[in-house]
């Protein structure tokens, strides 16, 4: 039987589904693909015609969007990783699709004024608002790390590796989360994890946002 093979490199946003495969323990072929340029060639484009990473296949099974990846990969070889409780595995699509729609749009805006706008059209504005929007998803997440160590309870799943994940980027552009101690000691425990770290060394690529 073939081995899951993931695209895409670890210095951008696939870095989310390199960490999730690397802390599965799967054995797994990883193809840095570059968000630019490798992921608009025809060879690419035959796997995800989206032009986008990452992207995994498994035998006969090709997916793309880092969230469904990595909820895959935790169910399918993850063990504990997964939560086994139905109620708990809601709970883990709860979270993940919360990074998605609550986090994830206000820091790329800040992403994109930050790497991708020439510094003479950048509007501070722009970076004051979704900093201050990014405070209400904030103090949700704060409020809720103030009942249990991890987003489920006791024990580091797959919702906090994906709400991590995303959150990474937060970490690259500077936003203040001091104001929410709970949120910077669950933080340190995640990227503290050996898979993170394995992730991070995954390929030789400086971190960028795509």
């Amino acid at each position: 039987m073939s081995r899951p093979t993931l695209y895409g490199m670890s210095g951008s946003r696939a870095i989310r589904s390199v960490w999730a495969m690397e802390e599965t323990g799967v054995d797994y072929d990883h193809v840095p693909t570059h968000f630019v340029e490798e992921s608009k060639a025809p060879d690419y484009l035959a796997i995800n015609p989206n032009g986008r990473i990452p992207c995994l296949v498994d035998g006969d099974l090709t997916l793309f969007e880092s969230m469904a990846i990595n909820l895959y990969a935790a169910k399918t070889y993850g063990g504990a990783l997964y939560p086994s409780d139905p109620a708990d595995e809601a709970r883990a699509q709860q979270w993940s699709v919360w990074a998605i729609s609550e986090i994830e749009p206000l820091q790329m805006q800040i992403v994109v004024q930050k790497f991708f706008t020439p510094e003479d059209k950048r509007n501070p504005a722009v970076i004051e608002r979704a900093a201050e929007s990014l405070q209400r998803p904030l103090k949700v997440l704060d409020a809720h790390l103030s009942k249990s160590d991890y987003l489920l309870g006791d024990d580091f799943t797959i919702a906090d590796l994906n709400v991590a994940g995303v959150m990474q980027i937060m970490k690259m552009v500077r936003v203040d989360i001091d104001p929410y101690p709970n949120v910077q000691a669950w933080l340190d425990k995640c990227y503290g994890r050996p898979s993170y770290e394995r992730a991070q060394n995954k390929d030789d690529r400086p971190m960028m946002p795509n």
